[in-house]
């Protein structure tokens, strides 16, 4: 049964929108802001903040937009007179406490209290002394600082740790002007999403150690992104400086993981900035290796797949992409193949308060579709046949000591596609740089069957190229009647080609948003393994 329609008018828009809905909501929906800092749409709502306060025709007072609901033929005034006056007055109560340390604050540049009243709060204070004294910082946890100096009681961390993470540790300690947010001495926010409580505070009172002081918001490049933690696919925003990674957060997507990320998938960037990294194409001569140019390699990598035949063993990352595993496995189509993806096992940490939200135990972000483009999830099979395989290629896996020991006993060629150097080059014939998921475009299928874009965040170290280019550029090669794919989306219009699972969806289907592949389009086994 369809939503039943409330006719509204917001700042002169009129629009429809379903029964219920809030009135902050329905602003979002005609372009509007309503200034806010209490309220977040995956928490409750205790409208303690009255920055939200609106002017609704025929109603005796200001309403906070937060828990108002539309009403039929309702009219509403964002910025009347009356509502701006009203915010002038919260925020000039709120700077009467709050320290003018923006110059030391990690939070300047996406503070929302800076931003509101650069806006529209009064131009100076009629204060002349700060009440307000707390210790200067506070250890909350393993990697939360609390400053209560800038604290402005909005709740949103004691309400997130209550209501979603279903660990009540935090609560508003003291009342009046001396009430803070405090947290038991016998306890910790030690909570495996704690980290969110970051991203939650609208100003700097909530701190990240891990972050701490590393890079200004203004001197950061952003990129839409899908966390590589696990199969959950949350949506992510990769923070760099400088051509290196220095913060992962949440991107939201209400489908997926709403507006939070696990602690895990918030550390786990610093792979992406390895010094170690293999940086041009080297080729075997004797014993040792020659950095050589694109074209050699080609040459070379032909010369290979050219002079065998028989049996071949493909050993892939879970954090390739969908392009890069799909372009590789039909670049050794020609041989008796066993494909295999790695799949590291941690334990699983679920978000209580949001169902199918969890830190899942397949660290391998593209499990799904690694499984639909045919890959196994069998590891020790794969490995056990590189013994008699021809042509043994590593995408970019990391291997134990007793795997790699298993690679130089191999009879074949082994051929690496690899980010960083390790102790397996001094047995491969040809080793291609590759990039990182964070130095190129490209899809992860999620657990759930919903493809995901992710976007290139910084600049690929040397000659590294895409693995996805590297199998282009041999699958045009001579005899062969396909072109080498320039972009990802060229890559990813090849896959779609070859498995039925990806037939008629483009980049452009899928979004910033993903775009959930139904069961009827995903590959039978047979239909994958082709």
């Amino acid at each position: 049964m369809a939503d039943e329609l409330v006719n509204v008018t917001i700042e002169g828009v009129a629009l429809a929108v379903p029964k219920g809905t809030t009135v902050i909501e329905a602003a979002k929906r005609a372009g509007i802001l309503v200034p806010h800092y209490c309220y977040h749409p995956s928490l409750s709502s205790p409208a303690v903040c009255r920055m939200c306060l609106v002017e609704v025709e025929k109603a005796p007072k200001l309403l906070p937009a937060c828990v108002t609901t539309v009403a039929e033929g309702q009219v509403v005034h964002v910025n009347s007179a009356a509502a701006k006056k009203a915010r002038e007055g919260v925020l000039e109560f709120l700077l009467i406490n709050h320290p003018l340390d923006c110059p030391i604050c990690d939070q300047a540049g996406e503070c929302e209290l800076q931003d509101y009243v650069f806006q529209e709060g009064r131009p100076r204070t009629r204060y002349a002394e700060f009440a307000k004294r707390y210790n200067p910082v506070e250890d909350f946890g393993p990697d939360i600082l609390y400053v209560p100096n800038r604290c402005i009681l909005c709740t949103r961390c004691v309400r997130f740790m209550e209501e979603v993470a279903e660990e009540p540790v935090l609560n508003v300690s003291e009342r009046g002007d001396r009430a803070y947010i405090g947290i038991s001495q016998r306890q910790a926010l030690d909570h495996p999403w704690a980290g969110n409580v970051v991203d939650l505070c609208p100003v700097g009172s909530l701190l990240s150690k891990d972050f701490l002081h590393k890079a200004r918001a203004w001197d950061l490049d952003k990129a839409a992104s899908i966390c590589p933690g696990c199969t959950q696919g949350c949506n992510i925003s990769i923070d760099t400086r400088d051509d290196v990674v220095v913060r992962i957060r949440p991107r939201p997507n209400l489908e997926v993981n709403r507006h939070f990320i696990c602690d895990y998938g918030r550390s786990n960037y610093r792979w992406l900035n390895r010094g170690d990294r293999v940086e041009a194409p080297l080729v075997r001569e004797g014993d040792r290796y020659v950095a050589t140019d694109w074209d050699t390699a080609f040459t070379r990598l032909q010369q290979i797949l050219d002079g065998a035949s028989g049996a071949a063993v493909l050993l892939a990352s879970g954090r390739a992409s969908t392009e890069s595993l799909g372009l590789v496995r039909r670049m050794l189509e020609g041989f008796a193949l066993s494909a295999a993806v790695q799949v590291p096992i941690g334990e699983e940490a679920p978000l209580p308060g949001i169902p199918g939200l969890a830190l899942r135990r397949e660290r391998a972000p593209n499990l799904l579709g690694a499984e639909w483009l045919g890959y196994d999830r069998d590891w020790d099979a794969a490995m056990r046949a590189v013994g008699d395989a021809a042509v043994v290629v590593v995408l970019d896996a990391d291997l134990t000591e007793p795997e790699l020991a298993t690679l130089t006993g191999a009879s074949g060629v082994v051929i690496l596609l690899a980010t960083v150097a390790s102790t397996s080059v001094a047995r491969a014939e040809l080793v291609l740089p590759v990039t990182t998921m964070a130095e190129e475009h490209g899809t992860y299928v999620n657990r759930d069957g919903r493809i995901q874009r992710f976007e290139q965040a910084k600049a690929p170290p040397g000659m590294a190229r895409p693995a996805w280019w590297i199998a282009g550029e041999v699958l045009e090669g001579p005899g062969s009647d396909a072109s080498a794919p320039s972009t990802a989306a060229e890559a990813f219009e090849l896959v779609a080609e070859h498995w039925p699972g990806f037939e008629g969806v483009s980049y452009g289907d899928i979004g910033f948003a993903g775009r959930l592949l139904t069961p009827a389009m995903a590959p039978s086994p047979s239909e994958a393994a082709r």
